[in-house]
């Protein structure tokens, strides 16, 4: 969601990207913009429950390399926004993945876009791998999640680069005690999102479902801190899906820093994103905020970067006023 702030920012400043690339969460956005569908799209996630964020992963206790395929999710976007190949749009475009036989970065930037994206975005252990060749491909944020690289080798002049990670190492909340619904509505409402949820091969076998509703859980907790208060916390383990993802957080944050020390952005925005969950999509709106927040920011340094090639576009842009609440 705060790639959504940053593409907005930068479009009412008048700076419209020439070249595109993404990895992983960064491919999906560059998809959606770059079928003319993003604002559908930002509407659309704004309007999803965490639960239904899980029916689009499509779930499978039978997947092979991770727990869910995103099959739903990716029939959604090519029903809804098409699946142009990649040579076909109407600027240049690259999704990075990973070669998970050789170690190796991938450049995709042929073939039907949402293939593409959804090879860029298979978190390691929670999306499946996607074939490629011989090999498999994973996420590219595995090798580099922010792409400098790839722009500047597809002939970008003046690179912003957007780092998700740099504020969610340390940061974030690791809550495991989400057992406390506000009321037995509540448990009712949560109850049935989860018969929704439960896949086919679990429906008539109660050792599956059990595993299931377990899988389910720890989702849950990992994604956002759900119904109760930091003063009844006691320290607590870390759940599975907490666990993963803080590891996928800390790994991404430390190659990022390793990649952008080699070969730097002109401007990088680094969104505050530490205090929101894992598919926390009620903060969706926070966080698109803080993804214009961050353009702001980082006024002075844009307006340097093109007045340094000759372009005074910047020249008299100024941060937009808060709103008043």
């Amino acid at each position: 969601m705060a790639h959504i702030g940053v593409i907005q920012r930068l479009g009412e400043l008048g700076i419209q990207p020439d070249i595109i690339c993404g990895t992983s969460i960064g491919s999906v956005i560059a998809g959606c913009y770059l079928t003319g569908k993003l604002e559908h799209f930002t509407d659309w996630i704004q309007s999803l429950s965490t639960t239904q964020v899980l029916h689009y992963m499509s779930v499978s206790l039978t997947a092979t390399g991770g727990v869910a395929h995103a099959t739903r999710l990716i029939e959604f976007f090519i029903n809804e926004y098409g699946n142009p190949d990649i040579e076909d749009l109407n600027m240049p475009f690259a999704a990075v993945a990973t070669d998970l036989m050789r170690g190796r970065e991938v450049w995709l930037q042929r073939g039907p876009l949402w293939d593409a994206v959804r090879a860029s975005m298979a978190i390691p252990g929670i999306l499946t791998p996607v074939a490629f060749g011989n090999s498999w491909l994973v996420d590219g944020g595995l090798v580099n999640p922010v792409p400098v690289s790839v722009c500047r080798a597809l002939g970008a002049d003046i690179i912003i680069g957007v780092d998700l990670n740099s504020d969610l190492v340390g940061r974030q909340k690791v809550l495991t005690d989400a057992k406390a619904p506000a009321n037995e509505e509540t448990i009712e409402e949560e109850e049935s999102e989860d018969e929704e949820l439960l896949p086919e091969e679990a429906e008539d076998d109660p050792f599956l479902g059990a595993a299931f509703s377990r899988f389910a859980n720890s989702i849950k907790e990992a994604a956002s801190n759900f119904r109760s208060s930091d003063t009844e916390k006691k320290p607590e383990p870390p759940g599975t899906m907490s666990v993963m993802m803080s590891a996928i957080n800390i790994m991404q944050d430390r190659i990022t820093r390793s990649r952008l020390a080699g070969e730097p952005a002109d401007i990088m925005l680094w969104p505050r994103l530490g205090h929101i969950g894992l598919l926390e999509f009620s903060s969706a709106a926070e966080a698109i905020v803080e993804g214009r927040d961050a353009v702001d920011r980082m006024l002075p340094a844009i307006r340097h970067a093109f007045m340094s090639e000759g372009d005074d576009r910047m020249l008299n842009a100024i941060p937009q006023t808060p709103p008043i609440t």
